[in-house]
């Protein structure tokens, strides 16, 4: 399959080396074969592993991401990670705050217990920042209902971590107990009242609600993708997870839509019905952790693969599922790696769990190492029967992000605007996507889906530090950002196929060998052919001239990927082994 060079470097077969100087001279169709590339797509092979993956297809292959996808997936147990999420799911995790220590300290210990802090391939850091505002934590909750005649209604309450309506609290609610008349537009706001509305916590309306005189604010507000799509209504009962300015200056509360109208037709039957609110909450002076474990790799250790999971937001979905997934994931190298089931990657792999966005920037400041990819861990356990939700991989700024042909299609997340002149060719997306249909090809029937770019997660920091990154998610999930988004909505096995793919992505990258390229590029053209054709289709000439400009470059990358750093191996003294932790103190 491969030969080598004088100074033995490996390069492709002849077969790849003739792909690779096809692409290289005709990275694209002129204008007037563009419309042959329609009937060309259509002539050609369907791939050999294309499993139930909604987007280009691969080549078939054991090499690239196919050298890891059996043993990662085989080796990933999903009982630790549903202990893990299930953990996590016991707090109200905000930066800082209890919750997020107890976890923080819970994912520390389990790291240990895998050899992290204890070899010096495996490293475990931490890193404190300072943090603008003290850490919240809400102890208690509740809103009860006050018609005269009637005995009280109490619409939602909590007083543990775990109790079901603890987003009733928004973050950033202050302490309070108010009661006030309801008013259920800004306008009947008087002195006293409790405005109750199906609006957002903006600033705008909570500072004009303090400046009537209101005594506390009361939000029914979801998302347009809150609505259960089973058709049971269960988003009736959702109370969102929102969050208020800090500091905010007014009591806020979130409740249901089934509490909501139920406020208002008390309100029918009474005017003068009241709300009565409750709310204690701790503030705390504590800086900001953010954990690090760190697979060193055998040859180039400066060099990682990033995977961040946020620990903040008090989702079972979102996030502790991708807290879990990728404590696991540290584990599964530990194990592979010790047990020589599979060799030291050439380049790092760094695991970091902190608060979304910050905890990214922070690696990236303090860890003295360089990023060559991220791959975002967030919403990776979701019950498509529960939820609704299926595995996506979005991939990074491209031509497609640019105009949207199918088979692409933006969530209901909505699209990042993204600018032609902007886009930096790489190949993450195809190497993510290899490793999607890997795990799928593993696991058998496994539904996916990709799209393009629309940001929201730690992604978009290093992206825009100019670092080539990838997010594994899933949407749309009804019970995103509401007290429904629970433990039973969890899949264990879906964390198990998206944790696969994550750390295959990672694994693929941070081990790319010269035997690789030859899948890689085959798999280019695939995705090449059907861009070309959905161009073709659509009459998009000045957009295939992107994707043939994008293509070119992904080519470029993924040699440079796959021929660097591939060469001897290190003198023996100076290689970084895998031994056992039990021979360390």
């Amino acid at each position: 399959m491969i030969g080598s060079t004088a100074d033995g470097r490996s390069l492709p077969s002849p077969a790849g080396l003739a792909l690779l100087f096809a692409l290289g001279a005709c990275g694209g169709p002129s204008t007037e074969k563009l419309r042959d590339w329609s009937q060309l797509a259509e002539s050609l092979p369907p791939p050999a592993v294309q499993a139930e993956h909604e987007g280009p297809g691969v080549a078939p292959g054991g090499t690239g991401t196919g050298r890891f996808a059996r043993a990662v997936y085989e080796s990933f147990r999903p009982d630790r990670a549903m202990q893990t999420a299930a953990f996590a799911d016991r707090f109200y995790r905000e930066p800082g705050n209890e919750g997020f220590e107890a976890v923080l300290d819970h994912v520390r210990a389990a790291l240990a217990d895998a050899g992290y802090g204890k070899d010096d391939w495996l490293r475990l850091e931490e890193f404190s920042t300072e943090m603008s505002s003290p850490a919240w934590t809400p102890r208690r909750g509740r809103i009860a209902l006050l018609v005269a005649g009637e005995p009280e209604r109490v619409l939602h309450e909590f007083s543990r971590p775990e109790d079901a309506d603890r987003t009733m609290l928004p973050r950033n609610a202050p302490s309070a107990k108010v009661e006030g008349r309801v008013a259920l537009t800004l306008d009947e706001v008087e002195a006293g009242a409790v405005l109750v509305t199906d609006g957002a916590l903006s600033r705008g309306t909570i500072e004009s609600a303090r400046s009537k005189g209101a005594a506390a604010l009361v939000s029914a507000r979801l998302g347009d993708s809150n609505v259960d799509p089973s058709g049971k209504e269960r988003h009736l009962d959702a109370i969102a997870y929102a969050g208020a300015p800090d500091p905010c200056p007014l009591p806020v509360a979130m409740i249901s839509p089934r509490s909501l109208a139920a406020i208002r037709d008390a309100v029918r039957r009474s005017p003068q019905a009241r709300i009565a609110l409750e709310a204690e909450v701790e503030l705390a002076q504590r800086p900001l952790r953010t954990l690090v474990a760190t697979v060193v790799g055998s040859k180039r250790p400066d060099d990682a693969v990033v995977l961040p999971a946020h620990v903040q937001e008090p989702g079972a979905c979102d996030n502790a599922s991708g807290v879990a997934t990728m404590l696991e994931g540290a584990r599964v190298l530990a194990e592979l790696f010790r047990s020589e089931e599979v060799e030291l990657p050439l380049r790092s792999i760094a695991f970091v769990w902190g608060d979304e966005m910050t905890q990214s920037r922070v690696w990236l400041e303090k860890s003295g190492r360089v990023a060559i990819a991220a791959i975002a861990s967030d919403m990776t356990g979701e019950s498509r029967e529960k939820t609704g939700a299926i595995a996506l991989l979005e991939r990074m700024p491209d031509p497609g992000a640019v105009d949207v042909l199918a088979p692409d299609a933006h969530t209901p997340w909505g699209s990042s605007p993204v600018d032609a002149a902007s886009l930096a060719p790489d190949g993450l997306s195809l190497v993510a996507r290899c490793a999607m249909i890997d795990v799928g090809g593993v696991a058998s029937k496994w539904p996916t889906r990709e799209h393009p770019y629309e940001g929201g997660s730690d992604h978009a920091v290093f992206l825009g530090r100019g670092i080539p990154a990838v997010l594994f998610w899933h949407f749309t999930d009804f019970a995103y950002h509401t007290s429904l988004d629970r433990m039973d909505h969890v899949d264990p096995e879906e964390m198990r196929r998206t944790g696969s793919a994550i750390l295959v992505t990672a694994l693929a990258v941070a081990d790319a060998r010269p035997m690789d390229l030859e899948r890689y590029l085959e798999s280019l053209r695939i995705e090449r052919d059907l861009r070309f054709a959905a161009c073709a289709a659509k009459d998009r000439d000045a957009t295939a001239e992107l994707w043939k400009t994008w293509c070119t470059g992904v080519r470029l990358r993924l040699v440079d990927l796959c021929l660097s750093g591939s060469g001897s191996p290190p003198d023996p003294g100076s290689e970084v082994r895998p031994t056992d932790p039990k021979e360390k103190p």
